[in-house]
């Protein structure tokens, strides 16, 4: 019984240190760039690279806190603290999700797996093309440098990447076993709930129109892009050298 309390504390000071150290990580990666978004006063950042990698290494508590706590850290001191409340949920629901989904996924058979694969692609493509056509069709805005630039978009172009999004999905879901394609899907599951939280939390709470809270939505969506593509080699690798912890 000695032993077994031992080694429960150690376990316990191990999460704890993750905590803390990933939640220094997030509000780092949150903090190195900022470039604002004038119509919706929110910001892109690089946060997503440390709550996929705190997830994906420290299990659902590090990850949940870490992602939810250092983000919403991060938009206090950096001067946002309209968004520090919604952050802290939406991040720690992103956080909590790719965690989660990310062990669930590798324990699944092949064959659903595969399910999995499928119904992730046409939940893929309804939101690309449904959210792309309604807000995105047609003279669009783009702010860049403080400047406002002017640009059509046709309707169909939606309905095109988001059949190519699904098909790179339903790739990756039939040529690669779980284990591989289980954090991928995860980290775009944790991506989709930040973009969409932030969508809401901007309509609902702080009562922007939906076209103006729509055009944070690109913005948010390549965050989580280069969060995917930085945290999933970087876990890995880190995982290959024995620093895990899932909780």
């Amino acid at each position: 019984m000695a032993i077994t309390m031992k080694e429960s504390r150690a376990t316990k000071a191990k999460i704890t240190a993750y905590i803390a150290t990933f939640t220094a990580l997030v509000f780092a990666a949150t903090s190195v760039i900022v470039v604002e978004t004038p119509a919706t006063k929110g910001f892109f950042n690089l946060g997503e690279t440390m709550v996929y990698t705190a997830a994906l290494l420290g299990g659902i508590v590090v990850g949940t806190i870490a992602g939810g706590l250092g983000s919403a850290l991060a938009d206090l001191y950096l001067g946002y603290p309209h968004y520090a409340p919604g952050t802290l949920i939406i991040k720690g629901i992103e956080g909590f999700i790719v965690a989660y989904l990310s062990s669930r996924f590798r324990r699944l058979n092949i064959a659903q797996w595969k399910v999995v694969s499928v119904i992730s692609a046409i939940i893929a493509f309804g939101l690309v093309a449904g959210l792309g056509y309604t807000y995105y069709r047609g003279e669009t805005i783009l702010y860049f440098l403080g400047s406002e630039v002017k640009f059509s978009i046709p309707g169909e172009l939606w309905f095109i990447l988001g059949a190519l999004l699904s098909l790179g999905i339903l790739y990756l879901g039939f040529k690669y076993d779980p284990k591989v394609g289980g954090d991928v899907y995860a980290i775009i599951l944790g991506g989709l709930e930040m973009v969409l939280g932030y969508f809401t939390y901007q309509v609902v709470v702080l009562r922007y129109p939906p076209m103006v809270a729509a055009l944070e939505i690109p913005v948010n969506l390549g965050q989580a892009t280069i969060g995917l593509l930085v945290a999933l080699p970087l876990a890995r690798t880190i995982k290959a050298m024995g620093a895990k912890v899932e909780t």
